[in-house]
């Protein structure tokens, strides 16, 4: 990592997404669809991480509106009469590709959540899309310092990155997961790469999360309090946390974000069941 210590610049400010249209109301909502509305309602203030192969943005994001529940197109032949293996995509994930074997499948108690950037909840990006989110990540640096990692995104041989997202269905609280796991091809940069990005933590004064049980190569860091220009601060209602780990082939980033409280042990374990799918994929949880 550079020794270069200048201050980093706030990124600009996202645009608003725009509101999806929302499904007609079938009777009174219940407690946990009112608590999930007032989240969706002030997610547009809540600081979400993104850090994505070395680089951090720290943005405003929008989810008003987000659609959660977007089926997932499958091309396949049932296995056996009565069974739609499309039900259990929509539930589980896709695994139907070397990279999405990889991704944790939806865990007990979360549903596919809202899309990540404009490639949708569950998909497989190219190694061009690959190449392009990471550098994009870097927005939210200095000139120089983003023409610099730039150039070290250009050289980790990015081969290509599986993402998916998933909400909890909980009524008390609403947590969203977004999992990234990029394979490259120049795999002695796996190492570098995180401690690039666990290096841009500390100097961005993350406070140091939980740790990982089990996986000493992963490190989890808590979203900083930020004060907005009226004085308040989105962690008063929402909080975050963002893990980076790898292994011998793979770079995986986990972000998380939720209304209070916020399990922070409970995003600690789903980025130690995530690392544990890693080495035994195909295994649902």
């Amino acid at each position: 990592m550079s020794d270069d210590r200048n201050p980093i610049p706030e990124a600009p400010t996202a645009p608003e997404a725009p509101t999806a249209s929302e499904a007609p109301a079938t009777g009174a909502p219940s407690a946990g669809a009112r608590r999930r509305r007032l989240l969706a309602a002030a997610l547009p203030s809540v600081l979400v991480l993104g850090a994505v192969g070395g680089g951090i943005t720290y943005t405003v994001s929008t989810a008003r509106g987000a659609d959660r529940t977007a089926p997932t197109t499958v091309w396949a032949t049932p296995d056996a009469a009565g069974k739609d293996p499309a039900a259990d995509v929509v539930e589980k994930g896709r695994a139907s590709t070397p990279m999405s074997k990889l991704l944790l499948p939806v865990p007990r108690g979360y549903r596919l959540g809202p899309d990540i950037d404009s490639y949708g909840n569950d998909s497989e990006l190219t190694e061009k899309q690959a190449v392009a989110v990471l550098k994009e990540d870097g927005r939210g640096l200095s000139g120089k310092k983003r023409r610099d990692f730039e150039k070290k995104v250009g050289k980790l041989g990015i081969q290509g990155m599986a993402m998916r997202s998933f909400v909890s269905q909980r009524e008390a609280d609403v947590l969203v997961v977004e999992i990234r796991i990029t394979r490259m091809k120049n795999k002695k940069h796996l190492a570098d790469l995180h401690g690039l990005r666990t290096g841009l933590f500390a100097l961005l004064e993350f406070p140091k999360g939980p740790k990982v049980k089990g996986h000493a190569k992963a490190a989890c860091f808590v979203a900083p309090q930020v004060e907005e220009e009226d004085g308040t601060k989105p962690g008063d209602r929402l909080d975050g946390m963002i893990c980076s780990a790898y292994d011998s082939e793979l770079s995986v980033t986990v972000s998380a974000y939720g209304s209070k409280p916020f399990d922070k042990a409970e995003v600690a374990e789903l980025v130690k069941k995530q690392l544990d799918h890693i080495a035994s994929p195909g295994e649902y949880v």
